[in-house]
């Protein structure tokens, strides 16, 4: 159903990710959705929610090493599985951080009923996000 990849530096395991089509509500981010934008399957087409996302602290300095995971992370659904939309959801101050890789927010303070804690919602069009991710390094190494 969906796909969750690790990331290795050095024969150690620096991250993770897990992504999830956005197609049968399984995910918060789906949920959170729903409640403020009900078409958004409709309007963003082959969606898949980037969600679970950790670096180990070593690699959080900066954002360096998050923006080649997410860059080897989307080179590879590109081969492999229809993604045309990016969506999650995270901390308002998170959310700027992925406005840096070619996402945009969609909504603030989106919460589920009963809940206090409010997330940022964010989508990113996958070719947006490829070229926020891509830089002259990423296009030699991966020639």
């Amino acid at each position: 159903m969906g796909l969750v990849y690790a990331f290795e530096l050095h024969d150690r395991v620096i991250g993770t990710i897990r992504m999830v089509p956005a197609s049968h509500g399984l995910t918060l981010t789906e949920q959170l959705l729903a409640g403020v934008m009900p078409d958004f399957r409709e309007r963003w087409p082959d969606g898949w929610e980037a969600g679970r996302l950790v670096i180990a602290p070593d690699f959080r300095v900066g954002q360096d090493v998050l923006k080649r995971c997410l860059y080897l992370t989307l080179l590879d659904m590109l081969d492999n599985v229809e993604v045309s939309n990016l969506l999650g959801c995270c901390t308002h101050v998170l959310s700027r951080l992925y406005r840096r890789f070619g996402f945009n927010v969609v909504a603030r303070d989106a919460s589920l009923p009963g809940l206090e804690k409010t997330y940022s919602l964010i989508h990113g069009d996958v070719p947006g996000v490829h070229a926020a991710l891509s830089t002259s390094e990423h296009r030699i190494a991966d020639a």
